[in-house]
């Protein structure tokens, strides 16, 4: 078998268990929520890759399985949820967040990995080693020689690669957008402090002014007092008005800006925050949280 062909064999193992493994994902959350549930996975397309590198790499460092299934079970575990944790680490760093997590579920390890999965591993890792693997590399084997799976899988390779573009782009633009939201919030929040200090500033003006009128009617020009008193009392109803006006102005712009910010996000945006119910920012968690609630209420 030439290299191009040993390639194309790698490859069409990684799609098929990407493949298989995604149908597994659909499956047993659809069991959970007792109902189908949203598409699963980062990608566009009905895979996984995470289950994908996972099998292959149980084939290749297990050499297609261990003589005892028990073993497989618990060496396979052991190394899919190694690349379980390594993926949820490195999708963490690149786009600060977190996709699953797996905290409020009993024996977790830093809610990436959980022993409740990992067991699930275990058993499919003796299905594919004791079962399943033979067949698959043998069907792969007989498309690659007999059929010309190279050219498949040259084609699966752009559609791969087309769909891991749009992915990653869209995960940054949610990104960017929790940025804008999370920037806007700020701004709103140092405006509404900055008016609430002029406000203050004003109101102690104000009260100096009438202690002032107060301490002359002490002195003796009784006749000021009523006067000097109404006088500021005028100028501090339509002063509360007039900050009113404002701090309500300046939310109600700050929230236009916001819904044109939530408006954007296009079907591979959404289609993103579908499949990951429980992620949640590392830097913008609470404008994650208005992200989602204005596609909800849309």
């Amino acid at each position: 078998m030439s290299f191009s062909e040993m390639a194309a064999l790698a490859f069409l193992l990684l799609m098929l268990y990407s493949f298989l493994g995604w149908c597994g994902e659909m499956v047993y959350c659809s069991l959970g929520q007792r109902k189908l549930c949203e598409k699963r996975g980062f990608l566009n397309g009905p895979i996984c890759p995470i289950y994908g590198h996972g099998a292959l790499l149980v084939l290749l460092v297990l050499d297609g399985g261990c003589e005892n299934p028990a073993a497989t079970f618990f060496f396979g575990a052991l190394l899919t949820s190694a690349v379980e944790y390594f993926t949820s680490f490195v999708m963490e760093k690149l786009f600060h967040m977190r996709w699953w997590d797996y905290s409020e579920i009993r024996f977790n390890l830093n809610g990436r990995v959980c022993l409740r999965n990992s067991a699930l591993f275990g058993a499919a890792c003796v299905v594919l080693c004791h079962g399943l693997g033979p067949r698959m590399t043998a069907l792969t084997v007989y498309l690659v020689e007999e059929r010309n799976g190279t050219l498949m899988a040259g084609a699966l390779f752009l559609l791969y690669g087309a769909d891991v573009v749009l992915s990653v782009r869209s995960a940054v633009q949610i990104g960017s957008r929790l940025e804008k939201l999370h920037l806007i919030h700020e701004e709103l929040a140092q405006k509404l402090e900055r008016l609430g200090a002029e406000q203050q500033k004003a109101v102690e003006i104000q009260r100096a002014r009438l202690e002032e009128a107060l301490h002359s009617a002490r002195l003796g020009v009784e006749e000021r007092r009523e006067e000097a008193i109404h006088a500021i009392q005028s100028r501090l109803e339509p002063l509360g008005s007039e900050f009113s006006h404002r701090l309500e102005a300046a939310r109600a712009e700050a929230q236009q800006r916001m819904r044109a910010v939530c408006e954007k996000p296009d079907m591979f945006e959404q289609r993103l925050l579908s499949s990951f119910p429980s992620m949640r920012s590392l830097r913008h968690g609470e404008a994650l949280e208005k992200l989602r609630e204005y596609m909800e209420n849309r």
